[in-house]
């Protein structure tokens, strides 16, 4: 069970909750939801990470290309769907190169 949290104040607060893990976003723009709160950024997802054993999951404008950065930035993993999802025809194709971007290099 995971709680969304979309700044530092919330994502503190939901490390004292019975969660199996924190997302916070929208790290970047997103267009997948009309009524998103202000963006967080790579410098408020650095922030965020908690000295807890909760994960940390990175929701909001993800792409193949910020990836990594999100991950360096501190987030335990990425939540995408606009990047894989935008052409229906092509989900497993863009999820592979979205796989194979971010194993060229290890973390």
């Amino acid at each position: 069970i995971g709680y969304s949290t979309h700044n530092l104040a919330q994502a503190q607060a939901a490390a004292n909750l019975p969660v199996s893990y924190i997302a916070i976003g929208p790290i970047f723009a997103t267009a997948t939801k009309e009524d998103t709160d202000p963006v967080v950024g790579l410098a408020g997802l650095a922030r965020a990470v908690l000295p807890s054993a909760i994960p940390l999951v990175a929701i909001g404008g993800i792409t193949g290309a910020n990836a990594r950065a999100v991950l360096e930035a501190g987030a335990d993993s990425v939540a995408v769907i606009s990047a894989l999802l935008a052409v229906p025809d092509l989900i497993t194709a863009h999820t592979a190169e979205f796989c194979q971007s971010l194993a060229k290099e290890e973390l």
